[in-house]
């Protein structure tokens, strides 16, 4: 497939892509910065701008094109955002990440392109981000959760799934949100999970769950050959919690009192991907306790 991919030199993006090119898809990457990897074409744009949006959705792709006179794309991927609160003002970061989905959207229908993949996240479950503690209504965290967020990041997310099932009601085309739990590339194993192992409480803001960014390839890849769906939510997550803990120690030591939708396994993230699986034959690969050798410390 010929796929535009929004934000594709962030920190998912830049694993993502590859992966979708090892799956033989072509991609041209939007950013505000290039992704410098080869195969990959850029073209520098802002999602804020629609007249930029439809300008590039409608045109070619890389140089190859003009002996072909190819132009448009059967898939976008639209990753770009402000990744999170405290980076720059809250309006700001609600801004870009609602106009920019809009423009996103609405250039993708309007050129045609009927398969639409869109970055939402685990923070419109209002527990990532909120003030102090708050606990999930119940356990496992699946779709059907409540999304009642307090910041402005997971505010604009939860804005960005309206705007996307209203765009699919009166287009038809197939629109799928991925709720993306937190991005963990290769190297964070090392850097990161002895903190997590030694201090679980670190990753109660996450649900105690991760996804790996080579499996959040995969997560896409799913969706762009899985057809007629419509419009649809996905939490995305690996299948084992972030922590050395198991899902019963887990879920007595932070979520007492939580109600239980139904038994867990014995390492079963509570971050619920059972949807995914069911609806799109996904299935993680990556374990952190693999790519640390096995070991928990």
């Amino acid at each position: 497939m010929r796929i535009l991919f929004t934000g594709g030199t962030g920190k998912a993006g830049r694993h993502v892509i590859p992966y979708l090119m090892d799956q033989g898809h072509s991609v041209l990457n939007i950013d505000l910065k290039p992704l410098e990897l080869d195969g990959v074409a850029n073209r520098l744009a802002d999602i804020t701008d629609l007249g930029q949006m439809v300008d590039v959705m409608s045109g070619y792709r890389d140089f190859d094109d003009l002996d072909e006179g190819r132009m448009g794309f059967d898939a976008v991927v639209h990753f770009a955002a402000v990744p999170r609160i405290l980076l720059n003002s809250d309006a700001e970061c609600y801004r870009v990440n609602t106009l920019g989905t809009y423009n996103v959207i609405d250039a993708a229908l309007k050129t045609g392109v009927k398969k639409i993949i869109f970055a939402s996240s685990e923070t419109t479950y209002g527990i990532c981000f909120n003030r102090g503690e708050r606990l999930p209504e119940y356990l496992p965290v699946d779709e059907e959760h409540p999304t009642i967020p307090e910041d402005s990041y997971a505010m604009s997310k939860v804005v960005n799934e309206v705007t996307a099932r209203s765009f699919q009601l009166r287009s038809g085309a197939d629109i799928y949100g991925l709720r993306i739990n937190n991005v963990i590339e290769p190297h964070e194993y090392a850097q990161n999970f002895p903190a997590y192992v030694a201090d679980p409480s670190l990753r109660r803001r996450n649900i105690f769950a991760y996804i790996d960014a080579r499996d959040l390839g995969l997560m896409v890849q799913r969706c762009l050959v899985t057809d007629g769906l419509g419009y649809e939510v996905f939490n995305v997550a690996n299948a084992d919690p972030s922590v050395a803990l198991s899902t019963s120690e887990i879920v007595s030591r932070y979520y007492d009192g939580v109600p239980m939708k139904r038994e867990l396994g014995e390492h079963e993230t509570v971050y619920d991907i059972t949807k995914a699986r069911r609806l799109l034959g996904y299935e993680p690969v990556y374990r952190w306790r693999d790519e640390m050798g096995g070991t928990e410390v």
